[in-house]
């Protein structure tokens, strides 16, 4: 099929860069977003997203016009929805994003036109949620109009990248839904493109993600015995990946972001008596935080009245995104246990987060410290050398949550550092 304009619904860390990516293709395509901060942010110039490489295209494409920015919908020949799939507090999917979306699309959509859904969605979101909706038009999904469901499979900070290189799915309701999701990503995508069923590249795009969970939640576990056994769960797990069959992922505080922390939940959503190991890796991975308090008591017997540094909230290194980050949960933690908590998050330290002082600088966040804790392996919290880091703060105290820096010069600047899942005896 022929696409010449393309409407993305959503522009947020998914939905900006494939709006540019598209537009930077030669496509006309119109960016829409409900927020009308976002809106009028972009209509500016101005990129909300911190992503390498994206602020430059985006600007690019909007001074071309092949971007345009709107906040509604309009008629085009193709339709991608990218807007967030949270949970609600009882883990099942709060899929009131999707159906807005869908919905907004209704009086804009004419036969002919093909909708793609890219949000991480429960199986059988496109055809139980989105088709009914869609047909309200009075067209037919599959002969009117063509509808696929196809997952975005990004890292933060490599996403304008990997929406090129990586391998895309794409399930239609039909094959010819299929084929034209095809047609479609093909304009920018040099990766695999793999055509299926739409309820298959829903489920394919939940099984990655559990399946890093899963894999997580092993490491975690690995470094709860390795504290409690007095073993250094780091040193093992080296020599543990030594076997060539064997990679055993990184332990830390958790896991976070919008969709490894969340995906799982939307299979155990799906079918709760069948799940028992994927939520369990989830019950590991959430109740992290809590032994990262507990690993800090060992260098730290009572945090009551103590003043915390916290280096990082974002939920990964070397990005801005906090959604279901787990450092929010360990500051919680925190302030619970009666700690006075002061953070710096570099790539976003206007952030506001309850009971918590935000940092504008590291000087600021460690000069009146009595423990410093690292939560996040930003590349410049890695550079840090602990000789400055020493004339700076008083604190002597230090727990490594992510291994990002090595004991022996900061023993030798004076700290004593303690890392996550290491039980040695300092």
């Amino acid at each position: 099929m022929e696409i010449n304009h393309i409407c993305v619904i959503g522009l947020g860390y998914i939905g900006l860069p494939t709006a540019s990516m598209f537009a930077q293709n030669g496509v006309r395509v119109t960016g829409v977003d409900a927020n009308p901060r976002v809106v009028e942010s972009l209509q500016q110039g101005k990129v909300h997203i911190h992503e390498p490489g994206l602020t430059e295209v985006v600007t690019t494409v909007l001074r071309d016009g092949t971007l345009a920015i709107a906040s509604a919908p309009v008629e085009a020949d193709a339709f991608i929805i990218a807007v967030p799939t949270p949970f609600y507090g009882d883990k099942k999917a709060d899929l009131s994003h999707v159906r807005a979306a869908t919905e907004s699309l209704v009086p804009v959509l004419r036969r002919g036109n093909l909708v793609v859904l890219e949000s991480t969605s429960p199986p059988l979101t496109t055809q139980n949620v989105l088709r009914p909706i869609l047909e309200q038009s009075g067209l037919n999904a599959g002969e009117d109009f063509l509808l696929a469901y196809s997952p975005e499979r990004v890292l933060p900070g490599q996403i304008m990248k990997e929406l090129v290189e990586n391998a895309r799915v794409i399930g239609g309701i039909n094959p010819a839904s299929a084929q034209a999701g095809k047609d479609l990503y093909l304009k920018f995508v040099r990766g695999e493109v793999v055509l299926t069923d739409a309820a298959t590249s829903e489920m394919v795009k939940l099984m990655e993600n559990t399946f890093r969970d899963v894999n997580i939640a092993v490491a975690n576990e690995f470094s709860r015995l390795a504290e409690r056994l007095g073993v250094d769960v780091w040193e093992a797990i080296r020599i543990a990946n030594r076997h060539p069959r064997v990679r055993i992922l990184n332990p830390g505080p958790g896991v976070g972001g919008h969709c490894i922390s969340v995906d799982p939940w939307f299979l155990v959503e799906s079918a709760p008596d069948i799940t028992h190991l994927i939520r369990a890796a989830r019950e590991v991975n959430d109740t992290q935080p809590e032994f990262v308090l507990q690993s800090l008591k060992t260098i730290l017997p009572s945090p009551q009245g103590k003043r915390v540094a916290v280096l990082g909230l974002a939920y990964k290194p070397d990005v801005d995104d906090l959604r279901e980050t787990p450092s929010l949960e360990v500051v919680r933690e925190l302030v619970l246990a009666g700690a006075t908590v002061t953070a710096w998050e570099p790539y976003k330290p206007d952030f506001k987060a309850p009971n918590v002082k935000m940092a504008a600088s590291l000087e600021e966040a460690i000069q009146d410290a009595d423990v410093l804790l690292l939560l996040v392996g930003h590349s410049q919290f890695k550079a840090l050398d602990p000789e400055v880091v020493a004339q700076k703060t008083s604190a002597r105290l230090v727990l490594d949550a992510v291994n990002a820096w090595p004991s022996q010069p900061w023993q030798d600047a004076g700290f004593t550092l303690k890392k996550l899942g290491n039980g040695k005896p300092l």
